[in-house]
């Protein structure tokens, strides 16, 4: 596959099938994402892969924290911020709505929009989950770092034939995952990652979000 179909084909999948991910296509991926660059050669990334029982303790965990109400909040581990402004926020609705708009979720179905929101915790069905770390004391140059990582990930799996998502949501319950997959206390997830084969007869396979045009997000100097 070459880097453009890659780059082209990734998106954000919210349905998989149950097909198996095998050991040795995860190994290809993540020997290709090691050679994602990082300031000063630092590396700072930390990966862990789950899947059966492990990643099935996982779901089951966290999905009762859901049930419960018993989220942290983004703002607490300095995620996401409180209030967006105008733009962000547009952008964050547009998607979110695109998305229900599909499932039939309509404005002000709370339950419908739960429903949706607790499928997070299964990865969306993937049998392949991933979660990305980096050592605590690091600084903002080396979450960039590992969202590079992360990245290559993504375009790595499309050249297995696979697909993933990007999951912030994870963010809000660490404690089941970090007990579960024995991750040192000194480092901080940065996001999970569900990985496997989409369910190409999901509707919510269909969703392509927007992108702003590049001359609103580009500013050229020193051209012709």
């Amino acid at each position: 596959m070459k880097i453009e179909e890659a780059i082209r084909s990734r998106r954000s999948v919210r349905a998989f099938t149950d097909e198996a991910v095998t050991k040795p296509q995860i190994e290809r991926i993540l020997d290709m994402a090691q050679r994602s660059p990082s300031g000063t050669n630092t590396q700072p990334w930390n990966t862990y892969i789950c899947t059966g029982d492990v990643r099935n303790a996982i779901v089951s965990d966290v999905s009762n924290l859901f049930d419960q109400g018993k989220a942290a909040s983004y703002e607490d581990y300095d995620y996401y911020p409180k209030v967006w402004k105008d733009k962000h926020r547009d952008r964050r609705r547009g998607v979110g709505w695109g998305l229900y708009g599909l499932l039939g979720i309509e404005k002000g179905d709370r339950e419908g929009g739960t429903r949706q929101a607790k499928r997070n915790f299964s990865f969306f069905d993937a049998p392949v989950g991933i979660f990305v770390t980096t050592d605590a004391y690091l600084g903002r140059g080396s979450w960039f770092d590992t969202g590079l990582y992360m990245q290559t990930i993504m375009l790595a799996a499309r050249a297995e034939g696979l697909h993933t998502c990007p999951q912030a949501a994870w963010i809000s319950f660490q404690e089941p995952i970090f007990r579960h997959l024995n991750i040192p206390e000194d480092q901080v997830l940065v996001s999970g990652l569900a990985l496997g084969y989409e369910d190409t007869t999901a509707i919510e396979n269909t969703l392509v979000s927007e992108r702003e045009a590049i001359e609103n997000v580009v500013r050229y100097s020193g051209f012709e």
